[in-house]
């Protein structure tokens, strides 16, 4: 969340070149939709059957060792080409004497020791360096090329006015290769560069430095120097050779790459750079060999504002810790970095300092740094990334004496909080503080500047944000990726947040009220959580499908449902749950009204079918057929009286008694009829059950007047429970007129189901007929019965 603010555009000179060579390059992309990539290809020379319209061409890391016009003049179009890292010994310019366009030609790297000229008027970026040229190859008509930018060049031998063809050219860079080098000792050469913004000067790796050459330059804003091995002997030498290089008052920018020294010598280079017009001073992989003994610096006034040395590798094992970092404590600059080094500590500096900026990440600095240090007054912006602090209370006491510090970066360390009762001590004027990569918890919450406005916290293990936390009013910007919150913090206490990072959490029900309690949010940033799409998330999915899609960052790709399975994978704004489903009380009330509504129909369907009617007759029957257990087996046979019990309605009792009744019982068959053989005292009902019990078969003559009887139907409801309690089939149904459906009621639906179910024996009206109707009565009666009567006489 925070970042240097040492300001890198003035600070490398590589930077220069960086912006330079990739904005050319960005260019021609953007261009051209025809880029070709033949690079480390094992080729010996250029394809011929490349497109005729491409424009950028790389042919780099290939064994080609030489070039030809026909290899390249049918690419009437290209812009770019690179051909470094390859064998190629003569350049002949007329090859591109048909590429008018080409603009970047990179010839670095190669074996190239002679170039025949050729009328070029194209050329921005013209590379010829780390070649085997003896002296600087300029051709005349280089001069022409009035939109060259970058020139690079090799050369064992210098002569004052190699450069004089392109004297009057505005080059943004010039880089020169100077590793093959060489005169005898005591021989002193120059060169005049006039007008270049950005000098780069590459020597040998593994020689002491030993060039003797005055190099003088007009307008020179940036100095570079790569390969530099210095020792205690040759370190004068080195520093007359900047002389002249430092002498302009342009010179802003001076960077030292792949530096070998003496502690000695560094610290001579300091002092002669210390009054000179440079502003930044950058030092990158810099080793120091042999000793390190105190040297006297002397603090003079100094126009340098920033020196940055990035990779230290020290050589030398025992030493006096404070001869070496006292140097640099006591500088007199605003702005001091010194990373990737073994440094185990830096100490506080004797009198008020200047430093306003320091930066000493990844060294080894332990929770003892700048303890008890009041002299860092200016001190703005203290980074102390990837070291090995662990209490971060201690890092609060730190900052006590500090009172101009604005930006404090201690991430990726080890730093815990919560290891002491007392509350944490901070300077006031922090407003930006990283604690990011260390090993911080819930209680960091209460162990923070009060006036912070941007706060990273992110790759923690923070599991949840104490609601009892000191509220921090100011607080704008809160980083918490990559911990284990559970839920999105509200805004109680902080009232004016309004960026909050909170991705790759364990978020899977985030409060639906997030967005109303934090309404000056601009932006946020929660995606990748396991969401949980329950009904619960709804409420929270329509608020940020409400949300502008700048202020919701990553909606909706990175917001996507982890439970459950069924839904693991869909993004939330496709994820929807019924309101039904969702809301209790709503699915209670539709239950209830649907059970109140079935109740209804079931009464009233009871009500219409009698089921009243039904229950007591069951009842009776019930008791009954209690009464009939309670009866001895010997009992019950002498009961069983009769063949059959004969059921009709008194408007068919003519028909029963002049007809059917003579003919059975001249059959032998001993019919029970109500009016001769129920009891007298005992109701219907129990003499209904009592013949239908004492009767092998019970008779019924069905015709409408049955419909309309009711103790007809009583009769045939017994006769149908005796049939399914005895297992036997002993109804006989007997239809003596036809019955339409539609005339009987609903609340005789047994009677409707046995006509359906049961077979029933018609009345013939033909008299020709009865005899067959007789013999279905016999047949019904077909097996020998033994009766028991009252008299206990056995017949059959």
């Amino acid at each position: 969340m925070t970042k240097d603010n040492e300001p890198i555009g003035k600070s490398s000179c590589f930077v220069c070149l960086m912006i330079l060579i990739v904005g050319t390059i960005i260019q021609f992309s953007d261009e051209s939709e025809f880029a070709v990539d033949k690079s480390k290809r094992g080729l010996t020379h250029v394809p011929n059957d490349l497109p005729l319209k491409t424009k950028v061409l790389d042919m780099s890391q290939n064994y080609i060792s030489e070039l030809r016009v026909s290899d390249v003049s049918f690419l009437s179009e290209l812009k770019v080409l690179r051909l470094s890292h390859n064998r190629i010994q003569l350049l002949d310019l007329s090859v591109f004497k048909f590429n008018q366009d080409l603009e970047y030609l990179d010839l670095s790297h190669n074996q190239l020791q002679k170039i025949s000229c050729y009328p070029v008027v194209s050329f921005r970026h013209l590379d010829l360096s780390f070649n085997d040229f003896k002296a600087l190859p300029i051709c005349k008509e280089f001069g022409n090329l009035s939109q060259l930018s970058f020139l690079g060049l090799s050369a064992m031998r210098l002569q004052r006015l190699d450069l004089l063809p392109v004297a009057h050219l505005h080059l943004s860079y010039i880089l020169l290769d100077l590793r093959n080098y060489y005169v005898k000792e005591n021989e002193t050469e120059s060169l005049q560069i006039l007008n270049a913004k950005t000098l780069h000067l590459v020597f040998h790796p593994n020689s002491l430095f030993s060039i003797q050459v005055s190099i003088s330059v007009n307008s020179l804003g940036c100095l570079q120097l790569t390969n530099i091995k210095l020792n205690d002997d040759n370190c004068q030498v080195f520093i007359h050779f900047l002389s002249e290089l430092t002498r302009g008052p342009t010179l802003l920018n001076f960077t030292l790459n792949h530096m070998e020294t003496t502690w000695k010598c560094l610290v001579r280079v300091f002092q002669y750079l210390w009054p000179k017009p440079v502003e930044y001073l950058n030092i990158y992989n810099l080793t120091i060999v042999e000793s390190i003994h105190k040297e006297y610096f002397t603090y003079s006034k100094t126009t340098l504002k920033a020196l940055k040395i990035e990779h230290i590798t020290n050589q030398v094992f025992l030493y006096s810790q404070t001869a070496l970092y006292t140097v640099f404590s006591e500088m007199n600059i605003m702005m001091l970095t010194i990373s990737d080094t073994p440094f185990i500590h830096m100490l506080c500096p004797h009198a008020p300092s200047t430093f306003k900026f320091l930066n000493f990440t990844q060294n080894v600095f332990t929770d003892s740094i700048f303890e008890k240090c009041s002299t860092l007054v200016k001190l703005e912006t203290l980074i102390l990334r990837k070291n090995g602090l662990k209490d971060l209370f201690k890092v609060g006491l730190m900052t006590k004496d500090m009172p101009s510090l604005a930006i404090l970066d201690v991430s990726w360390n080890s730093l815990e909080s919560g290891r002491h009762e007392e509350n944490c001590t901070w300077v006031e004027s922090i407003v930006v503080l990283n604690l990011s990569s260390n090993v911080l918890t819930d209680s960091v919450f209460r162990c923070l500047p009060p006036r912070i406005k941007v706060l990273d916290l992110h790759s923690n293990k923070i599991k949840s944000i104490p609601k009892q936390v000191v509220k921090l009013e100011a607080l704008q910007e809160l980083n918490v990726a990559f911990n284990s919150l559970t839920d999105l913090p509200g805004c109680g206490s902080f009232s004016r947040l309004s960026v909050l990072i909170i991705d790759h959490n364990s978020v899977s029900h985030p409060s639906a009220d997030f967005f109303q309690s934090c309404q000056k949010m601009k932006s946020v940033k929660a995606g990748n959580n396991p969401f949980h799409c329950t009904c619960e998330l709804r409420e929270f999915v329509k608020n940020i499908g409400q949300v502008s899609s700048e202020v919701v960052e990553g909606w909706p790709d990175s917001y996507k449902c982890d439970y459950p399975d069924s839904y693991r994978g869909i993004p939330l704004k496709d994820f929807h749950l019924s309101d039904l489903f969702c809301n209790i009380t709503l699915l209670i009330v539709i239950i209830g009204a649907t059970m109140l509504v079935l109740a209804v129909t079931v009464t009233s369907l009871c009500i219409y079918l009698d089921l009243p009617w039904y229950l007591r007759m069951v009842c009776q029957w019930t008791q009954t057929r209690r009464r009939a257990r309670n009866v001895p087996l010997e009992e019950l046979q002498r009961n069983l009286q009769f063949h059959a019990f004969i059921s009709y309605s008194e408007h068919d009792s003519a028909w029963v008694k002049n007809e059917l009744v003579p003919y059975l019982e001249k059959e032998g068959i001993q019919i029970c009829l109500h009016e001769r053989n129920f009891v007298p005292g005992k109701s219907i009902v129990e003499n209904i059950i009592n013949c239908i019990e004492k009767s092998y078969k019970s008779i019924f003559v069905l015709s409408p007047n049955f419909v309309q009887s009711e103790w007809c139907h009583y009769e045939l409801y017994f006769a149908h429970h005796n049939l399914f309690h005895e297992g036997s089939n002993n109804l006989i149904l007997i239809l003596l007129e036809p019955i339409p459906q539609n005339s009987i009621p609903n609340k005789y639906h047994k009677l409707r189901a046995l006509m359906t179910q049961r077979t029933y024996l018609e009345w013939p009206k033909e008299k020709s007929k009865h005899g067959l109707f007789w013999a279905n009565i016999r047949a019904a009666f077909h097996i020998k019965l033994t009766l028991v009567t009252e008299n206990n006489d056995v017949k059959s």
